[in-house]
């Protein structure tokens, strides 16, 4: 797993988790427009409910 705070927004960069750190985030209380699925190619972005870069 790696994640950066970078702009107030969490990158993940690598997700090798089984569930997801994303939905950990989320359980947390963290916001999906802060979270940015780095890992995902930047094209796809536009079609995920999360943050764009």
């Amino acid at each position: 797993m790696h994640i950066e705070l970078r702009g107030g927004k969490f990158w993940i960069e690598y997700d090798g988790t089984e569930d997801g750190v994303a939905t950990d985030l989320l359980e947390a209380g963290i916001p999906k427009d802060r979270i940015v699925l780095a890992f995902q190619p930047p094209g796809r972005h536009q079609f995920s409910e999360f943050a764009m870069a």
